[in-house]
């Protein structure tokens, strides 16, 4: 199955856990984008024009391997395509008009507030051209695909595109939940991971932390390569997007908080005390953020 190019307008995203501009799964919440690459090694590329509204169509294509969802011009290769394997609880969306970006690994998609991210491999699509990310297939896929189509990955945007017709749709969503349905008996977890779990196209053994410190006050949930951080400013908090790494020094998640370094590390340090109460954790934290060194303690959740 052939994919094809895709338009640009930029998404809103809402996401899980707190306040979010992107994310991997429902909330109340605002995510902090991971970094863009350097100008110099990688400038942006402009998006490719879109063709007329009326000079596209959806189609819904199925075969042995799994069932596609996708819109095409009259004449050209198709602009953007959503496709579920067989038997599997996988959603793949593959923009061939994107640019690969070395460090960026996520790739967005939705309509109107809907919006759900997925693990992109950094190095592109061989097979289809462009861009891919998958992820399991989510919950609320009838609503992603109820309306116009955006997708986001970097500094790249396309659409939104025209609405799938409604009979499309469904057939879509009910091809994706039967393959659904059938991996769930016979796929490990792994390959059904959420993306704030894969990282490098594998997935992370890491457990989850809670983190606290004072003066100033500040909180961190820590779930997988996400973290969500949180200050008297922001309660709510910010969910961000990080790296993952882990050493002789400790574990390391590294990321960006409005385009500045956020850096947390968690090192083992048996009677930790947060200053304020008779609390005493197994773990020290050390953060950087907003050009700012803070200090707290942290236990597993």
């Amino acid at each position: 199955m052939r994919f094809g190019l895709i338009a640009a307008a930029t998404l809103t995203f809402t996401a899980c856990g707190s306040r979010e501009d992107a994310a991997d799964a429902p909330s109340a919440g605002k995510t902090e984008a991971p970094p863009s690459p350097s100008p110099s090694t990688l400038p942006a590329a402009p998006a490719a024009p879109a063709a007329p509204a009326a000079a596209r169509s959806w189609t819904l294509q199925s075969s042995d391997e799994g069932t596609a969802l996708v819109l095409q011009p009259v004449k050209g290769s198709a602009t953007i395509r959503l496709f579920c394997p067989a038997r599997q609880n996988r959603l793949l969306v593959n923009i061939p008009g994107f640019r690969p970006i070395g460090s960026e690994e996520r790739l967005s998609f939705g309509s109107g507030g809907e919006v759900v991210a997925l693990v992109a491999d950094t190095r592109g699509d061989a097979q289809r051209g462009g861009v891919s990310g998958t992820g399991a297939v989510p919950d609320r896929l009838a609503v992603l695909v109820g309306g116009r189509l955006s997708a986001s990955y970097g500094a790249q945007t396309s659409g939104p595109h025209p609405a799938p017709p409604q009979d499309l749709a469904r057939g879509f969503v009910a091809a994706c939940r039967e393959g659904s349905g059938a991996a769930v008996a016979g796929v490990p977890p792994a390959s059904v991971a959420g993306g704030c779990l894969m990282q490098d196209g594998e997935r992370l053994r890491v457990t989850r932390y809670r983190a606290i410190g004072t003066e100033p006050f500040w909180g961190a949930k820590i779930e997988g390569r996400c973290v969500t951080y949180s200050h008297p400013e922001d309660q709510d908090g910010t969910r961000i997007w990080t790296r993952h790494s882990d050493g002789t020094d400790g574990d390391r998640w590294s990321g960006a908080l409005g385009g500045r370094l956020f850096e947390l590390r968690i090192r083992p340090a048996p009677g930790c005390s947060d200053g304020m109460s008779d609390t005493v954790y197994p773990l020290a934290v050390d953060l950087i953020v907003g050009g700012e060194r803070r200090s707290g303690c942290a236990a597993p959740l």
